[in-house]
C-alpha cells in the first residue's frame, strides 16, 4: 500500500485525476491524504467532490476554509458568493444534500501515530500541542456535526477572537478554533493570530511569524502536513510538510509520499486562471 499526500485541489480535478495516473494509484489498495479546499476558484469543484467522496476508505480529507465557506453558503441562503467563487454546480446539483452531509462530517485535524504525521488545513497557534489541538477540532466537529451546524456556520466568519483563552465559550471559542485550523498563516509570539498576511515569508509585517516558526510552539515535535499558503510553496524541512503549490494559480499539483521514501510527485495546471 502506498500512502500519498495531496495539496489543495480546488476544483482542479483534471489536474488530479492527472496526478493520480502518474502515480499509478489504486483506490483498492492505496490511500490518499487530501489537505482541504477541494472546492472552489477552480472550473470543476462538482467533479472533484463527487470523486473524492467517491473514493470512501481510499481518502481521508481535512476540511478548508473554502469547503467550509461552501457549507456555509448552502446554509445561508442570504450569504453571498465571492466573484472568484465557482461552487454553483455543487449548490445546484441533484446530489447536492448527499455531498454537503459528506463534507459537514469531513475532520478538521487527522493525525495517524503509525505512519508519524498528522494533517491540517492550515496550522495550529503556538499554545497547543497535538493533543490539545486534537481535542479542539473535535469541539468543532461535533458542532458541524449536529444540529445546531447552521447557526455555527452563519457566525462563522470573523477575525474575533484572535488569541486563545482556555476561558473561551460558545462561537467565540469555535470561531477561534476554526480560524487556527483553517485560515492561519502568521501569529505573533504570544499566539495572537495575523490573519489578515498572506504573502511568503520575509513579506509579512515585523513581529509576525509563520506560524511554524513562532518561537516555543508546543506542536513542533510533531511531523505536520497542511495546505492552504500557496505563496508558501512547497517546504519539507523541520517537520513541516507545506504541500499548496498554487496549482489554482499556475503552479502545480503536489503529492508526497508518506511511506517509504517519502518522495515528491507533481504536475502543472493547465486548468489553472491567473489570481483575481
Amino acid at each position: 500500500m502506498a500512502v500519498y499526500a495531496i495539496g489543495d485541489v480546488q476544483g482542479c480535478y483534471k489536474s488530479l485525476r492527472t496526478l493520480l495516473d502518474g502515480l499509478r494509484f489504486d483506490p483498492s489498495a492505496d490511500l490518499l491524504w487530501f489537505t482541504g479546499d477541494l472546492v472552489n476558484r477552480g472550473p470543476d469543484s462538482l467533479a472533484a467532490l463527487r470523486f473524492v467522496k467517491g473514493l470512501g476508505d481510499s481518502a481521508l480529507t481535512v476540511l478548508g476554509n473554502h469547503d467550509l465557506h461552501l457549507l456555509a453558503v448552502a446554509a445561508d441562503a442570504d450569504r453571498r458568493q465571492g466573484k472568484l467563487d465557482t461552487l454553483q454546480s455543487v449548490l445546484d446539483a441533484p446530489d447536492a444534500d448527499e455531498l454537503l452531509d459528506w463534507l459537514r462530517h469531513l475532520p478538521l485535524l487527522h493525525h495517524a501515530p503509525e505512519l508519524g504525521y498528522a494533517l491540517v488545513h492550515a496550522g495550529l497557534p503556538p499554545q497547543w500541542d497535538l493533543t490539545q489541538a486534537l481535542e479542539r477540532a473535535q469541539e468543532v466537529e461535533t458542532v458541524l456535526r449536529g444540529d445546531d451546524h447552521r447557526e455555527f456556520l452563519q457566525h462563522m466568519y470573523g477575525d474575533q477572537p484572535d488569541r486563545w483563552s482556555d476561558s473561551l465559550q460558545g462561537l467565540d471559542r469555535l470561531r477561534f478554533i476554526t480560524n487556527c485550523l483553517t485560515r492561519l498563516r502568521y501569529c505573533t509570539a504570544d499566539g495572537t493570530l495575523c490573519l489578515h498576511s498572506k504573502g511568503p515569508p520575509g513579506t509579512q509585517p515585523e513581529g509576525q511569524y509563520p506560524w511554524f516558526e513562532c518561537p516555543e510552539r508546543r506542536s513542533a515535535d510533531t511531523r505536520i502536513i497542511f495546505g492552504h499558503w500557496s505563496t508558501l510553496g512547497l517546504r519539507v524541512r523541520d517537520n513541516i510538510c507545506a504541500l499548496d503549490t498554487g496549482c489554482l494559480w499556475g503552479g502545480e499539483l503536489t503529492a508526497m509520499r508518506l511511506d517509504g521514501g517519502g518522495g515528491i510527485h507533481q504536475v502543472m495546471c493547465p486548468e489553472s486562471v491567473a489570481p483575481g
